[in-house]
């Protein structure tokens, strides 16, 4: 046996080795991501572990993600899964379909329901600071547009003043009783 033979003879366990796990890692990429997160369980905490999960994922996936999570059945763990997502920044943000989600969730009184109370308050009130802000920064953009446009028709004014004084019959200059002009 040649010595090149021999080399590639004992390449062949850790190429195979390679080829098996990409194929794994590969198939735990399709799915939902709960699944991809081995979330058997519905606790608060693994909703958390959830919401981390979603920033490994591309738009792609998170739009997967949102279709998955709107077929599921209607539990608090994925409508509280569901709003995260419509409140990620990653994606086309939906706050309002989110906090209805929440508000669903807390006015429930399912014994599962009352375990996710606490995560559900926190996202709610976030989710209607963030839509307060965002109205505000609306009004505020609304507010600059106006002040812009008063600031030019100020600015038109004063060049229409400078344009008649100076087409006005030059005036001769007074003179001082002294004798010297002004």
């Amino acid at each position: 046996m040649s010595s090149k033979s021999l080399f590639s003879f004992r390449q062949f366990p850790v190429l195979l080795w390679a080829v098996v796990l990409g194929l794994a890692v590969s198939a735990c990429s399709t799915g939902s991501l709960a699944r991809k997160l081995h979330l058997e369980d519905s606790s608060p905490e693994a909703a958390l572990v959830y919401y981390q999960g979603l920033s490994r994922l591309t738009p792609a996936e998170l739009t997967r993600e949102r279709v998955v999570l709107g077929a599921a059945p209607q539990v608090p763990f994925t409508q509280v899964r569901l709003a995260m997502l419509l409140g990620h920044p990653r994606v086309s943000q939906d706050l309002g379909k989110g906090l209805a989600l929440l508000e669903a969730v807390l006015k429930s009184g399912d014994l599962a329901a009352s375990s996710f109370h606490p995560l559900a308050r926190l996202l709610a009130d976030n989710y209607l600071d963030r839509i307060k802000f965002e109205s505000q920064i609306e009004k505020q953009g609304l507010q600059l547009k106006e002040s812009q446009r008063k600031a030019a028709e100020l600015q038109e004014k004063l060049d229409s003043l400078a344009n008649i004084e100076k087409a006005l019959i030059p005036r001769p200059r007074a003179v001082r009783p002294d004798g010297v002009k002004r």
